[in-house]
């Protein structure tokens, strides 16, 4: 499920740019450009957000005003976003509730990393055991089995099929298995997905039994119990 952001920001450019950005990367934004609207927005969605981006210096109320409002009856990730680097500054916004803070000017990807490394630790953890089908995985024991049958299978391949079972019936892209197994810095070839997939349907093969990680044309894998889509 996507993650959903307030994103709390006066300068009209840099809140239409990152919310630009957050979309692409499949997050929901709200957005305010000042403090009680914010607020306002907090208090009708609060059991949806999953974190604030939240600017210092903004009209009405300032962003260290909206976070101690906020952090009398939630926990959410807030990351304060502000130009002043004054070492008190940070440590004021630390102090009252901040989970990290980004000075502006900042790198698009330094805030992304950021994000999701919050909303990791925020979310309830992931489930151990995934299941599709007759196929398994238990993440504490890295383990899968096939109609009962161990499957032996390298790290990339555990990887791979990791991802493609944490979203079951969803077609992924070659660029999202890429980025969730080999990282984003990887500068090899997009059809290395392709080459682990022939090798998991190898090793997930049974005799009779239909291939569960389906070909999805023009967009990348799925992992289901029919074949409807190969």
């Amino acid at each position: 499920m996507a993650a959903t952001i307030l994103l709390v920001e006066d300068e009209a450019g840099l809140i239409s740019y990152l919310d630009s950005e957050l979309h692409f990367e499949g997050y929901t934004v709200l957005t305010a450009q000042d403090g009680q609207a914010a607020w306002d927005i907090w208090q009708a969605n609060q059991q949806t957000i999953d974190l604030i981006l939240l600017d210092w210096m903004i009209p009405k109320l300032d962003g260290l005003e909206v976070m101690r409002r906020v952090r009398k009856t939630s926990t959410v990730p807030i990351m304060m976003m502000t130009a002043r680097d004054y070492v008190g500054d940070k440590v004021a916004g630390l102090d009252n509730g901040a989970d990290d803070y980004l000075t502006k000017p900042f790198e698009i990807e330094e805030l992304l990393a950021r994000i999701r490394v919050l909303i990791r630790r925020w979310r309830p953890a992931a489930p151990t055991d995934y299941q599709v089908g007759d196929l398994t995985l238990d993440t504490k024991a890295r383990q899968v089995r096939r109609a009962g049958q161990l499957a032996q299978l390298t790290q990339r391949e555990y990887d791979l099929l990791l991802a493609l079972m944490q979203h079951p019936g969803e077609a992924l892209s070659r660029d999202q298995l890429l980025d969730a197994v080999w990282g984003t810095e990887f500068d090899g070839q997009a059809n290395i997905v392709d080459v682990y997939v022939r090798y998991l349907r190898q090793k997930l093969a049974r005799p009779g039994a239909p291939d569960l990680i389906q070909t999805v044309r023009g967009v990348g894998y799925m992992l289901e119990e029919t074949g409807a889509h190969a």
